[in-house]
């Protein structure tokens, strides 16, 4: 049944805000991060009395910068976040969890280029917690790391976060402690531009989901088993190696681009707006509008393959940055990846299909524009077996592509996985805990050569910072999050302008909490 309906989106009404405060990491607890960044800083001390040293997230550069993306007279959101114990119905499934004041997804918070957004996090789940603002190019000391940006936000306490919008498009928040994006703390944030000529006569957010906590275990639970016993042999099978997809290629067919080993955790339910497939929400619209779907995986585990059933889509962003449209019937969307699409809706009832990629299951909603048959829970769109479409595939529109230039410094990540040991994974054959930071300098454009050594495909997420794919002749698109195939390298490129201390990690949760974090510092 169609138990849930939801209105597309009309054009954006300006709010207004009102003062916050800020608070920042202390120099104490700066210099208590860890032996990598220690490391970092004594070998740049030992190099004589000129030699740079890491730029701290208190640092005066993270309040120049921020002045220069701020303008004086900037409009203000004030947003009030819970962060809290709740029941919640899935459709029919009623599960207790974490959530953002009592909504899965959390509320949309919808602002403008050039916004300042005011959002009081007050923490009653009765551990640590964070936000981070997933993809957005922020002053270091508001991207909610703790120990690294930030202290965490304890229990019973509040944080304010504040920071300039500068750059448009489809983001999401959630926190960065432990495997909590696993529950249900995660939520749309969306940039609109104001000067953005009318592609599309109206929109829906989609946020997909992975989802097992209060059904048939909890994160945390799941992180200690895996870490424990380490992956079943399903998860170590091999035979990714020939899958015979290259990168840049859209496929046809069944077969996987990511390959045969595309996660670790089965999961019970896939959600769609926080519903399953046979409680799904509709989305109401008119034959023969152009609707854009904004789609967010805040997924833990899962890459999703994407159809609308009866339409083709065009894609048009992904990570909040526009490319050259690509028509295709499918899109496939790795964990913490952004894409929007506009189709030209025809007259029915039709199935928004996420298709969990390499699993059992899917998420489903519907898109409603006159009457029909509803699809039911299992339908399966012969889209999701045509062209299939990914980033890898895109290039970066004119407008945002970076200027041509030899980068100054190359960072090579190595992925891998310490086999010794169950579930380690590792960035150049260290654990987070073990990391030593990559130095990067302001101004500088640095490559990150992502060198992949394991049978799995891992979406590599940057903080503070988008960079644009190396793609040969062909302009990349920009991205802030970028799948790296089994046993291939992916180059990217970015410019340095953000300083402070920045996490680059497999967004792939239970990948990223066993080792798969490291860290990019600006020296100055």
């Amino acid at each position: 049944m169609e138990a849930e309906r939801i209105g597309v989106r009309q054009p954006f009404r300006e709010g207004a805000g009102t003062a916050g405060n800020r608070m920042s990491l202390n120099r104490r607890r700066f210099l208590g991060l860890g032996a990598g960044l220690a490391a970092l800083g004594v070998a740049q001390a030992c190099a004589g009395p000129a030699a740079p040293s890491p730029v701290a997230s208190y640092a005066p550069q993270i309040g120049a910068r921020e002045r220069v993306r701020r303008a004086a007279n900037a409009n203000v959101v004030n947003v009030d976040l819970r962060a809290k114990w709740s029941t919640v119905d899935l459709g029919g499934v009623h599960v207790l969890t974490w959530t953002f004041d009592d909504q899965l997804p959390g509320k949309e918070i919808r602002v403008r280029r050039g916004d300042v957004l005011r959002a009081k996090l007050s923490n009653e789940l009765g551990q640590d917690t964070s936000i981070h603002w997933h993809g957005i190019a922020l002053r270091n000391d508001m991207d909610g790391v703790p120990d690294l940006t930030q202290d965490p936000v304890r229990p019973n306490s509040t944080f304010d976060y504040e920071f300039a919008m500068a750059e448009p498009g489809t983001y999401f928040f959630h926190p960065h402690v432990g495997a909590q994006l696993d529950r249900g703390l995660y939520a749309p944030l969306i940039i609109e531009d104001p000067n953005e000529a009318g592609r599309y006569d109206a929109e829906a957010v989609i946020v997909l989901d992975d989802w097992l906590d209060g059904v048939t275990t909890n994160p945390d639970a799941k992180l200690a088993e895996l870490q424990r016993q380490g992956m079943s042999m399903g998860g170590m099978d091999h035979g990714g190696m020939g899958h015979g997809v290259m990168p840049g290629m859209d496929t046809t067919g069944s077969e996987s681009p990511l390959g045969s080993d595309t996660g670790d955790v089965q999961y019970p339910h896939y959600l769609l707006n926080g519903r399953i497939p046979t409680a799904p929400t509709t989305i109401a619209a008119k034959p023969g509008q152009r609707l854009r779907l904004r789609i967010i995986n805040a997924a833990a585990d899962t890459p999703f393959r994407v159809a609308l059933g009866g339409h083709r889509m065009t894609i048009t962003d992904t990570d909040g940055f526009p490319v050259q449209p690509m028509e295709t019937d499918s899109l496939l969307i790795g964990m913490g990846e952004r894409f929007d699409v506009v189709v030209t809706l025809s007259d029915g009832v039709f199935p928004l299909v996420a298709s969990a990629e390499g699993k059992q299951g899917q998420a489903m909603g519907l898109v409603r524009t006159g009457g029909g048959a509803v699809p039911g829970p299992e339908v399966r769109p012969r889209e999701l077996d045509g062209q299939i479409a990914m980033a890898n595939a895109l290039s970066a529109a004119e407008p945002v592509r970076f200027a041509p230039k030899r980068p100054d410094r190359t960072h090579t990540l190595e992925l891998g996985m310490d086999m010794s040991v169950p579930y380690r994974w590792t960035i150049n054959g260290q654990t987070f805990d073990e990391h030593t930071p990559l130095p990067i300098a302001q101004g500088e454009r640095v490559r990150l050569r992502f060198v992949n050594k394991t049978m799995m495909f891992h979406p590599m997420h940057l903080h503070g910072h988008t960079f644009q794919l190396v793609s040969g002749q062909r302009t990349g698109a920009r991205k802030d999050t970028t799948i790296v195939l089994p046993m291939q390298t992916v180059e990217a490129d970015f410019e340095a302008d953000n300083p402070g201390q920045w996490l680059v990690h497999c967004h792939n949760i239970y990948h990223g909490e066993s080792g798969m974090m490291t860290t990019l510092s600006y020296l100055a």
